[in-house]
């Protein structure tokens, strides 16, 4: 897809991405996340996604939530590890009134005390709806075992400790010391001239003070591998499999999506779905995933089953991580999996939103953004002695921690 690149004088860059659409889709993305907090202190990057949409220099939160809304957009945020984004999806005309909100909330947010207090509220709520669903809770408690002692391990929206002890101060010194300039990616998909898309981003963000990246992150240590479970008032066991993985610019990255793909990934078609679910009907859910960060990543394995079948299941999912390690995949096989990943990548580049996040995401990690035939040529250029390497590294039995969550009694 055809894209442009402008770089103001204080480091923010401008992505460009022309489309034919009477809808336009927009991002602000901040390469600051949970990561970049102190312990202490965790919870403030998602804190701060929060309360930029409470009150700002010149809005009130009305004003704020009112001003796409009322026009027909829609206006979203979230924080992870790694990032801070805000979206928006609206008409064509609306593209000066977008990236002005982005501008304001994100820049000229007040973070009245008033405001913080309610918000910690509503994400103390947040914290405990999140407890209340094992599916989701073991996820959080999982990464910390997997990043024992480590930022990355620790859990996004923070503790009920931790986020009842942020105050104005941290907030402010959070943004200076995290939301780099150079760092920072307006993205814009839409009919527009590159020529309107940097005229209205100079407007807005060239003001912005320079604020250049300095290196802070430290990337983790290998955690010992463990083996926990605990019992929880819940119905279902729960259970995760898993360990540190490759990073986004390691050259098996693109192997291991494919090999994630395979095993457990989008669809009902993968060798867990079909065997665990399909054959033996012992887990509604079972699925594998693979999260590439700057300079580590994480595979899991998450089923859910009645108690009693916690063990077979165990069983089966080592028996067919073991096929695959003890019996390379043949150029057919591997050819079909590369055939099906490459169809639900071109298939996801109609979700417009997602595909300028994912566009603006690779500005930032890569400096660069590859078009779907380089994507593609990547993918093709995973070998079969590729995939064994990496099938033996991954899911090598003695490298995987794992975590239960059973019933009580």
């Amino acid at each position: 897809m055809e894209y442009n690149v402008h770089t103001l004088p204080n480091g923010i860059r401008l992505l460009h991405v022309p489309s034919a659409s009477a809808i336009s889709h927009a991002c602000i993305i901040v390469n600051s996340g949970s990561r970049d907090e102190q312990e202490e202190k965790s919870g403030l990057a998602h804190f701060i996604e929060h309360l930029i949409f409470k009150r700002t220099e010149k809005r009130n939160t009305n004003q704020i939530l009112n001003r796409l809304e009322s026009v027909g957009a829609d206006l979203n945020a979230y924080t992870t590890k790694e990032y801070t984004c805000i979206h928006a999806s609206f008409l064509n005309p609306y593209l000066d009134r977008t990236l002005e909100l982005f501008h304001d909330i994100v820049f000229h947010s007040t973070f009245p005390e008033d405001e913080m207090e309610k918000e910690k509220s509503v994400i103390l709520d947040e914290i405990t709806s999140y407890l209340d669903q094992p599916e989701e809770a073991i996820y959080d408690d999982f990464e910390d075992l997997v990043f024992a002692g480590h930022p990355l391990g620790r859990n996004i929206l923070g503790s009920a400790e931790s986020v009842n002890k942020i105050d104005k101060k941290d907030i402010h010194d959070f943004i200076a010391e995290n939301y780099h300039t150079d760092k920072i990616i307006i993205a814009v998909l839409g009919n527009y001239s590159l020529n309107k898309v940097i005229k209205i981003g100079a407007k807005y963000y060239s003001e912005i003070p320079e604020n250049l990246h300095k290196n802070s992150r430290i990337a983790p240590e290998k955690a010992p591998v463990v083996t926990h479970s605990f019992q929880k008032p819940i119905m279902q066991a729960h259970a995760m499999l898993g360990a540190q993985a490759y990073s986004l610019h390691h050259p098996y990255k693109t192997g291991l999506l494919l090999l994630n793909n395979l095993l457990g990934g989008t669809g009902m078609s993968s060798i867990l779905n079909l065997q665990i679910r399909e054959k033996h009907g012992i887990a509604y859910t079972i699925e594998t995933g693979y999260s590439p960060l700057s300079d580590t990543g994480i595979f899991t394995l998450y089923f859910g089953t009645d108690q009693e079948k916690v063990d077979k299941a165990l069983s089966l999912i080592f028996k067919e991580f073991k096929k695959i390690k003890d019996h390379p995949l043949t150029e057919v096989q591997l050819q079909k999996s590369k055939n099906k990943f490459i169809g639900q990548i071109a298939l996801g580049e109609e979700n417009r939103i997602g595909l300028i996040i994912s566009m603006a995401k690779s500005l930032i990690d890569y400096n660069k953004i590859d078009d779907l035939k380089t994507v593609f040529n990547k993918i093709q250029a995973v070998t079969t002695t590729d995939m064994a390497n990496i099938a033996n590294e991954i899911l090598d039995e003695s490298n995987l921690t794992s975590l239960t969550f059973y019933p009580l009694g």
